[in-house]
């Protein structure tokens, strides 16, 4: 396996990106598939109304417009007439075609609204890159379901006429009424029949632009960690910028340890760095703390700097474990801390 194979799943990152810009997975076959079975359902609730619609619109013609007097004014208000008529009539189907076509891509991916599709894109006029697309495998998927959509609608067809031989044979004899009424019933049923198996071609065809979506998407291991580095930053640098904040948050301890009234030792593993002031402070503070090399290099500042050094083992521990720097002394060790700074005191008051 190559370092750069997309092999994992893409990231809702590299989903929303890619939603963005209107790469989504749909399939063009449900929203025709349903705007054909509406559209026979429509016929069928509304098919007397639409007889009766088309039928006072031709008799209206013949019976009352023929002595009507040939002027601009009264063929446009004739034609304006029927023209409403007409909508009026096919509304129903137009208002069901949209309803449908929003329902389905509704349903497919939601809501989207792109306009990286308006957007000109002057490689799609590459004469080569067109080329290579008309024999690339999506275009050959696209051709075969072209013709196994063909096939089905025309085995459909057939079927159905077949079946109809007998009434074909006997049109002749039909009167114009039943003639009509023959040729509407069968196209509605061919109208069922190919919009049922349209949807079920639909079905397996959003599968399959699914599984095809999913897998132009597919991300490598090294694009999710690059991802990973735009989206938290690059761990190295993030790293060092802790590093840094160490050292100067050390470096402020250090520069607090002069300021405190006793150092409190374990005696070489830990230091505890105790400051008091009666008058600003509730309870005595830890100014620094430290352990090992740090203890030591707080134990040589308190010397340099005449800072009381105390060697108190559980009291350095205890200190260490349960205060933070800037924290006050915990209430279970006030007495603790007490007697040593008053020890503290009374050896500077000797000295003085």
């Amino acid at each position: 396996m190559f370092a750069g194979e997309k092999t994992e799943k893409a990231t809702p990152k590299k989903r929303d990106e890619s939603r963005k810009k209107g790469q989504v997975a749909k399939s063009q076959e449900l929203p025709g598939a349903g705007v054909l079975l509406v559209s026979i359902a429509i016929l069928m609730i509304f098919g007397d109304n639409f007889r009766t619609v088309i039928t006072h619109l031709f008799t209206d013609v013949f019976a009352n417009r023929m002595n009507m007097e040939i002027t601009i004014d009264n063929v446009m208000n004739m034609m304006m007439q029927y023209m409403l008529e007409i909508m009026k009539l096919l509304a129903p189907i137009f208002i069901a075609v949209i309803f449908i076509d929003i329902a389905a891509s509704f349903g497919q991916y939601g809501l989207l609204f792109v306009s990286e599709g308006l957007k000109p894109k002057f490689s799609k006029l590459d004469p080569i890159k067109g080329f290579k697309n008309i024999f690339s495998l999506r275009s050959l998927v696209e051709l075969a379901k072209s013709l196994l959509k063909m096939t089905i609608i025309g085995f459909l067809v057939y079927s159905t006429l077949q079946g109809e031989l007998d009434t074909i044979s006997k049109l002749h004899a039909m009167s114009l009424e039943d003639t009509l009424q023959f040729a509407g019933s069968v196209t509605l049923s061919l109208g069922i029949k190919i919009g049922s198996a349209l949807l079920i071609l639909g079905a397996f065809d959003y599968m399959y632009q699914k599984y095809e979506f999913e897998k132009s998407i597919r991300m490598s291991k090294q694009d999710i960690k690059d991802e990973y580095k735009k989206a938290e930053g690059d761990p190295m640098i993030k790293g060092k910028i802790r590093e840094r904040q160490r050292r100067m948050a050390m470096q402020r301890m250090m520069q607090d340890v002069p300021t405190a009234d006793v150092i409190i030792t374990n005696p070489t593993h830990y230091a505890v760095a105790l400051k008091y002031d009666g008058t600003q402070m509730q309870a005595p503070e830890v100014v620094a703390k430290g352990q090992d090399f740090v203890a030591l290099r707080i134990r040589e500042i308190a010397k340099e700097n005449g800072v009381m050094i105390m060697e108190n083992k559980p009291l350095a521990r205890a200190l260490f474990a349960q205060a933070e720097i800037g924290d006050t002394v915990p209430a279970d060790l006030f007495q603790a801390v007490a007697e040593v700074l008053a020890y503290v005191y009374k050896l500077k008051g000797k000295v003085k």
